[in-house]
């Protein structure tokens, strides 16, 4: 009994560790604060050491804390390992939790739809799913795995290509009514772009296309800035500029008649998508199974094979 409190305790810190808050962790793991707060005491108070200051604002691991975090991953990942020798696939059903991040669009058009199949087929797994613009910190912020469009570039990290993502340029039939339809880059001089920045106040690098194999800007005016998709999609179908966006996620409109692509000679380069997930030796068979999966599910989206694994 002493040896599985401490697993749980090593969980439990490792989560709060990783979070950098007792709150985020107790409510990812859907415990009560109280019972993630003793966890931790108990934890110190077996290794004769503090692992963490608190202070009103934040939760930062201290030296001996720090060695110890790292200890408790490696062997939290081999209780993983052992526990996956003997649950080979088809074995055991899938059970307990797994926490993951994509866009909003890549939730709703190509992992919702597909979703209800999956729960039936592993009725005892739950899954956590996060939709937001921002890079989230997948460890700090206690994600299993990120499905990403665009570059990887954190160390520590592995980034799985599932392909590339075909982008288009889009209008709204109001706007094409009102400005007209551009049928070259050079016609985009009387264009307005709607920009959008993961970060407010960085400098728009214009309207993106691909010549020679490379992408190119060509700086255009445009009266909005956003750094929301839904946003985004909203302001092009209101009429204020064109916009660039995964085809995955306007291709309904477009076959509607809602939206209208603009210039479909000169597309933007397509994005890589990858999922991402920390670098362990052995993932648990809930999130490996998970993983294969949203490959599948993405497969008829994309252009092909990306760019290649990157640890």
């Amino acid at each position: 009994m002493q040896t599985i409190k401490l697993l749980e305790q090593m969980q439990i810190f490792s989560r709060v560790a990783e979070m950098a808050s007792f709150t985020r962790a107790a409510d990812s793991m859907g415990l009560p604060k109280a019972s993630v707060s003793q966890a931790v005491q108990q934890l110190e108070a077996r290794l004769g050491t503090r692992l963490l200051h608190r202070t009103t604002r934040r939760v930062q691991l201290t030296q001996d804390g720090q060695a110890c975090y790292e200890r408790c991953q490696d062997l939290l990942a081999d209780v993983d390992e052992f526990q996956g020798q003997f649950q080979q696939a088809g074995d055991a059903p899938l059970q307990g939790k797994v926490r993951l991040d994509m866009t909003t669009g890549l939730a709703r058009h190509v992992v919702m739809p597909l979703l209800p199949q999956l729960l039936q087929s592993h009725p005892a797994l739950e899954l956590e799913l996060s939709c937001t613009e921002r890079r989230v910190d997948l460890v700090r912020e206690g994600f299993d795995c990120v499905l990403r469009l665009g570059p990887v570039d954190e160390p520590g990290l592995v980034a799985r290509p599932l392909g590339l993502v075909a982008l288009a340029t889009c209008a709204s039939p109001g706007y094409v009514q009102a400005h007209g339809l551009p049928a070259t880059l050079q016609d985009l001089g009387g264009h307005r772009l709607v920009h959008y920045q993961r970060t407010l106040g960085a400098r728009p690098l214009g309207f993106e296309y691909e010549e020679d194999g490379q992408p190119r800007y060509l700086p255009m005016t445009g009266a909005l800035t956003v750094n929301n998709a839904e946003a985004y999609l909203a302001a092009c179908q209101a009429g204020l500029g064109l916009i660039q966006v995964p085809r995955l996620a306007v291709q309904p409109l477009l076959d509607a008649g809602e939206l209208v692509e603009v210039l479909p000679r000169h597309p933007p380069p397509p994005m890589p998508l990858y999922l991402i997930y920390a670098q362990r030796r052995q993932l648990p068979r809930r999130v490996r199974v998970l993983m294969d999966w949203l490959a599948e599910a993405v497969l008829p989206w994309t252009l092909g094979a990306g760019p290649a694994e990157k640890p």
